[in-house]
């Protein structure tokens, strides 16, 4: 996998150095910015190249000047996905979730509130160079669990004392809830929104409280707001 930028490489650098199988940095660029992710690059005996501008084009757009190849992405297991201390465990499921966009911003998200992630195996946006730059190193340092059915994995996690919260603008006002236990967000794709079968597997659905005229809110801005509630309540609480 591709990973592009200066804060997205650094980020994978600092979190995952045995993942990483060179940065390549560009030939003609020579600044503060550039020595320090090479300083960076050496304390974690990762092995630097150097290329001309047209190399790193070739791999990846609006790349700064700096681009990194990871082996691969290590996925966690389930065990991982659900571990941590009980009552405080937070948990985003992604039901198809296709734009790489989105799922960057989700998995900034997510690492911002404490949250782990798992992904639909056949219906997620692949883990790309896009992913990785708009998720600003998060990608690199959230669990993400590849789920093969999610409504197994739901019913899984309500066996282990979770809470699925689905996100639909049919639901009832999310803010009236209680989200300061363990707890799975369950977000639904861009265009279809939840799969019947994904939000009959979680316990309420809810939604977020609209003042204006637009029902519904892109996904990604929908998780920030929805997780930051639990935040502020598991911090009142």
């Amino acid at each position: 996998m591709i990973v592009a930028g200066f804060h997205a490489v650094t980020e994978a650098v600092r979190a995952q150095p045995k993942k990483i199988e060179w940065v390549l940095f560009d030939e003609a660029r020579r600044d503060r910015r550039s020595g320090e992710l090479k300083r960076v690059c050496r304390e974690a005996r990762v092995a630097i190249r150097y290329g001309r501008g047209e190399s790193l084009n070739r791999l990846a757009r609006n790349h700064q000047g700096v681009v990194a190849r990871l082996a691969e992405v290590a996925f966690a297991d389930a065990p991982a996905i659900f571990s941590g201390e009980r009552g405080s465990r937070f948990i985003f499921v992604l039901d198809d979730i296709q734009d790489p966009q989105n799922l960057g911003a989700i998995l900034r998200v997510a690492e911002a509130a404490g949250a782990a992630v798992a992904v639909h195996e056949r219906g997620s946006a692949p883990l790309s160079e896009t992913v990785a730059r708009v998720s600003a190193g998060a990608l690199a340092r959230v669990p993400i669990f590849r789920a093969g059915n999610l409504r197994r994995f739901l019913d899984e996690a309500k066996q282990k004392g979770f809470f699925a919260v689905g996100l639909d603008e049919r639901g009832e006002d999310l803010y009236g809830l209680d989200l300061t236990g363990d707890l799975v967000l369950v977000l639904g794709s861009e265009g279809r929104g939840l799969r019947r079968l994904v939000a009959e597997g979680c316990d309420v659905i809810a939604r977020l409280p609209m003042a204006g005229k637009i029902a519904s809110l892109n996904v990604s801005a929908a998780a920030a707001a929805a997780a930051f509630e639990a935040v502020r309540q598991r911090g009142a609480h």
